[in-house]
């Protein structure tokens, strides 16, 4: 996925100039890629569609901005854009829904050891993606994007401990369904 330095170089200049054959390519090269993060937080397909069609836009129009720190770092460049286009989309379209259910619903499996080697990885992240929305989006943030739990409070407008909450009660959920998985 990843393109070498030299190649990644030269369609950033292509791109800057307009080279429209250097856009195809560039999507041909990271658009599987790039869905595959839109969709961590975006669950309906026409919806993840509009987002990804959007980001595309926005890095080629906004590709001068853009500084080589190494090899895979447009591939990350271009991630951060899908994943604040995916954000901005929930925050003005769809209401977070912070989670709140009670303990008594909710096994604390989080802390158990759960082998999910076995388990494919579309699998996982097709349960990531029917989390609640709440859970799926701090989730997202904590684990791919390395945020901390202050900087999600900030990106979401809500609070550390709801944070802590939501990826905790995620994290259960998630080991619950694995472990399901696995019973079956």
């Amino acid at each position: 996925m990843v393109i070498d330095k030299r190649k990644e170089q030269i369609i950033v200049k292509q791109i800057m100039s307009g080279n429209t054959a250097s856009m195809k390519e560039f999507y041909d090269i990271y658009s599987g890629y790039l869905m595959v993060v839109c969709a961590r937080y975006i669950s309906n397909h026409n919806d993840l569609q509009d987002i990804l069609q959007d980001s595309f836009i926005k890095i080629f129009k906004s590709i001068s901005s853009f500084k080589y720190l190494g090899e895979g770092s447009l591939l990350a460049w271009s991630s951060r854009i899908v994943a604040n286009e995916s954000l901005k989309f929930i925050q003005k379209n769809e209401k977070l829904n912070i989670t709140c259910c009670p303990s008594w619903e909710l096994p604390d499996t989080a802390e158990e050891e759960t082998d999910f080697e076995d388990v494919p990885t579309a699998t996982i992240m097709e349960m990531i993606r029917a989390l609640p929305i709440g859970y799926r989006t701090v989730f997202n943030l904590y684990v791919f994007e390395n945020k901390s739990h202050k900087e999600i409070a900030s990106i979401l407008n809500i609070s550390e401990n709801t944070s802590a909450s939501q990826l905790h009660r995620a994290k259960c959920l998630l080991v619950k369904q694995i472990n399901d998985l696995k019973i079956r």
